[in-house]
């Protein structure tokens, strides 16, 4: 290729709780259209008969053993993950850098094969470089990472990369896996309370889930998927990978990459997956905007 690909990891910060319904109040202002979609859901819900009546949280389950969740509860989980985030880390109060963020991500979202997903897309106040993505379409990047952010291309970048994550479940296939839906597996039957208690012990505070990171496979998928989301867009295909390596520029002994640089792949590791990936066939291309008066300033 013609220029070269860093390390871009994404983890997950250290979380407290915050009630489902309340990460609604959170996006309130900058969110509006959005804000009636657990009630939508609701309502679209099929009725059930006495005879298969069961408990939501044992519905939830039964999907998530089963490995067929509806986009409605993959929203569920993704909404408490989220939830969880915001508790320890909230969003910036800036209701303007908030809705341009949710113009940019949603216009990429837009070029994926889940157009229909509601995606939310925020910016949380923390200093570290980091990105989030939970199930069902919410996407997050930290305060830090977007001051490193030169143009509208890279921030359409990092968010296809996470946009990637959600596209193939990469979330929930790692909470498939875990042990923790054996165990509550086992629970099937018995006194099991709501969704919200069947996925908080799923999830715990959030980060017993995603302190392990995703495996290799899928950041490569998410870094190819995020580079063709940003070309789909319009963006400079390029502008991800200079997102990486100014990232890649910074110390490993940074606190603010201390996480970053403990569970994710290597950037060589990346950098060479990608490039072969990739190759040369974004030279032919017709060069894509790269926004550069667009991207919204930090008050």
């Amino acid at each position: 290729m013609k220029r070269g690909y860093q390390l871009l990891f994404i983890g997950l910060l250290s979380v407290g709780l915050v009630q489902a319904n309340e990460l609604e109040n959170l996006f309130k202002g900058f969110l509006k259209d959005k804000l009636d979609s657990p009630a939508k859901e609701q309502s679209a819900a099929p009725a059930q008969s006495a005879e298969s009546a069961e408990k939501p949280g044992e519905q939830l389950l039964k999907s998530l053993l089963g490995g067929k969740l509806s986009d409605a509860e993959e929203a569920r989980i993704g909404r408490q993950i989220a939830g969880n985030l915001l508790g320890a880390a909230p969003l910036v109060r800036d209701d303007d850098l908030q809705r341009y963020v949710n113009r940019v991500g949603r216009w990429v979202a837009l070029q994926s094969e889940r157009p229909d997903l509601n995606w939310y897309f925020g910016v949380i106040d923390s200093d570290d470089l980091n990105a989030f993505a939970a199930p069902g379409g919410y996407i997050f990047l930290t305060k830090g990472l977007y001051k490193k952010l030169a143009n509208e291309a890279e921030l359409a970048g990092v968010l296809g990369h996470e946009i990637g994550h959600v596209l193939s479940r990469h979330h929930l296939k790692l909470l498939q896996k875990s042990q923790g839906i054996a165990v509550l597996g086992g629970l099937l039957g018995s006194k099991l309370k709501d969704e919200h208690e069947v996925v908080q012990n799923l999830i715990g505070n959030g980060a017993e889930v995603f302190a392990r990171g995703l495996d290799k496979a899928a950041e490569h998928e998410a870094d190819r998927i995020g580079v063709v989301l940003s070309v789909r867009a319009g963006y400079d295909g390029y502008a991800l990978p200079a997102v990486l390596a100014e990232i890649g520029h910074v110390a490993k002994n940074d606190q603010r990459v201390s996480l970053l640089f403990k569970t994710h792949p290597l950037p060589e590791d990346r950098l060479t997956h990608l490039s072969v990936a990739v190759g040369d066939k974004l030279d032919d291309l017709p060069q894509g905007q790269t926004g550069a008066g667009r991207l919204y300033k930090l008050r």
